[in-house]
């Protein structure tokens, strides 16, 4: 069975790329546009991860990544913050604000398939 991936992204051009090389590494995928989506897709539809963008409409992605975590349904999803966002701190920033990891645009689908990889990994065999 594949593993599901909730990409969140308000850019056209970026969820097509995304979703095709997602699909390409053999994920399942749905697809929110703004942070309020993120959270109620999250919470419907169980995702093995989600793919944050964190400049987002309506609610952004780190609003989003917090409500995903108070929500004992949810709180345990892994979520990769995949952000234009590259500044002194912001990494850190999406950290603290409940992501579990942090990519910066642009970056290459390696990256992102390592990334995920990692991450999957890490939800299934905890330190």
């Amino acid at each position: 069975m594949k593993r599901k991936i909730l990409l969140v992204e308000d850019h056209p051009a970026n969820v097509e790329m995304l979703t095709m090389g997602l699909e390409f590494l053999g994920y399942a995928v749905t697809v929110a546009g703004d942070g309020n989506e993120a959270v109620e897709m999250a919470a419907s539809q169980l995702p093995d991860l989600i793919v944050m963008d964190i400049l987002l409409p309506n609610v952004n992605g780190l609003e989003a990544a917090s409500r995903i975590r108070i929500n004992p349904k949810t709180r345990a999803i892994p979520i990769l913050a995949a952000t234009a966002l590259a500044m002194p701190g912001d990494m850190e920033k999406c950290l603290e604000g409940g992501c579990d990891a942090y990519l910066a645009k642009p970056f290459t689908p390696k990256q992102l398939a390592a990334a995920i990889e990692k991450l999957l990994k890490d939800r299934l065999e905890p330190s």
